[in-house]
């Protein structure tokens, strides 16, 4: 049988830019694997993430608004996937490495927390060292999505893992797919965050500063569609990922729009208090009583990760998943007759 992957390795050094990150120059995996006959390293590192358990559970978690009424708002599924796509033109345009970008796009929010970011913000403040969805990203693909025979969970790539942690504004990646994923990142959220707001009536589309809208577009598309040609055009050919400073400041300034009309707006913010205790009351709970967590965590309770094992358990719940839980424990059963 013929070795497609050798194929496809030998392949990518006539094909692709030479600032892209070649797999056959991977860093490799923590521990070594035979590699697969037809799949590279990259593309076996995202089959690894999207057929985890983690990544389903996104389909149920939060992105912005809470149990929102209808099924068109995103969650943190389809900003994943979003994420994905803007990645992927980029990096088919700058001629960089596609399997890389993918790999790291579909893994990047996998530790999110149910409830979204107050979520996360609730428990970064209750639980010990605190707690960054990044972190935790790389937490459940080095250890908590165990295969058969391994100690280093899904045993990916370290461009992927390097990818994954440093998505966040925080830290730069090391290679420019995980740049791409970066910006590509706060481009999807920001452009679907205003597209569900709008929908939710928390925003009107005609309150959009029209100084940015001449600048970026008056559209989801046409926003979209000016950044991602923005960021070619001023990144072929280059070592970094770059935006325009016309389009950036314009970026920014609709971001801070934001931040001040919806992600800070009581409308869209009402059940946040809520979802908050839910999370902190969880977390005490199991905190109380660890041998009530499922007997994975409670073996690792018990193998030295204690807290950090109640931590796990509950940021990986989804968001119906921990109002079910809450319900059965808190909230008392009637008699029917």
């Amino acid at each position: 049988m013929e070795n497609y992957r050798l194929i496809q390795e030998a392949e990518e050094f006539n094909r692709l830019s030479p600032f892209a990150q070649k797999v056959a120059e991977s860093n490799g995996r923590r521990v070594y694997e035979e590699p697969c006959p037809i799949r590279t390293d990259y593309q076996r590192d995202r089959d690894r993430i999207l057929h985890s358990k983690s990544f389903r559970r996104l389909k149920h978690k939060t992105q912005v608004f809470l149990s929102p009424e209808g099924d068109h708002y995103r969650t943190r599924l389809t900003h994943t996937l979003e994420v994905s796509q803007l990645s992927r033109t980029i990096a088919r345009a700058l001629r960089l490495n596609e399997d890389l970008t993918e790999a790291i796009c579909l893994g990047h929010d996998l530790g999110h927390t149910p409830f979204g970011h107050c979520g996360e913000d609730r428990l970064n403040k209750i639980h010990p060292g605190g707690f960054k969805h990044n972190e935790q990203s790389l937490r459940v693909v080095d250890y908590l999505e165990r295969r058969k025979n391994s100690k280093f969970g899904l045993n990916l790539t370290e461009e992927v893992r390097d990818g994954i942690f440093h998505h966040g504004s925080k830290g730069t990646p090391s290679t420019l797919e995980g740049a791409i994923v970066s910006k590509c990142d706060r481009i999807a959220y920001l452009n679907h965050d205003i597209d569900d707001a709008i929908r939710a009536n928390v925003l009107l589309a005609s309150s959009i500063p029209s100084e940015l809208e001449a600048i970026l577009g008056a559209s989801h598309g046409e926003r979209i569609n000016t950044m991602i040609m923005d960021i070619i055009k001023h990144s072929e050919g280059k070592s970094s990922i770059l935006m325009s400073s016309e389009i950036e400041e314009a970026f920014n300034a609709l971001r801070g729009f934001m931040f001040e009309n919806v992600y800070y707006n009581k409308e869209a913010k009402k059940e946040e208090e809520r979802a908050e205790y839910i999370v902190e009351t969880l977390y005490t709970y199991y905190k109380d009583h660890p041998e009530q967590m499922p007997d994975e965590r409670y073996v690792d309770f018990n193998n030295g990760d204690g807290l950090n094992a109640v931590k796990d358990f509950v940021a990986g719940m989804s968001d119906r998943y921990a109002v079910n839980l809450y319900k059965e424990l808190f909230i008392p059963k009637f008699w029917v007759y």
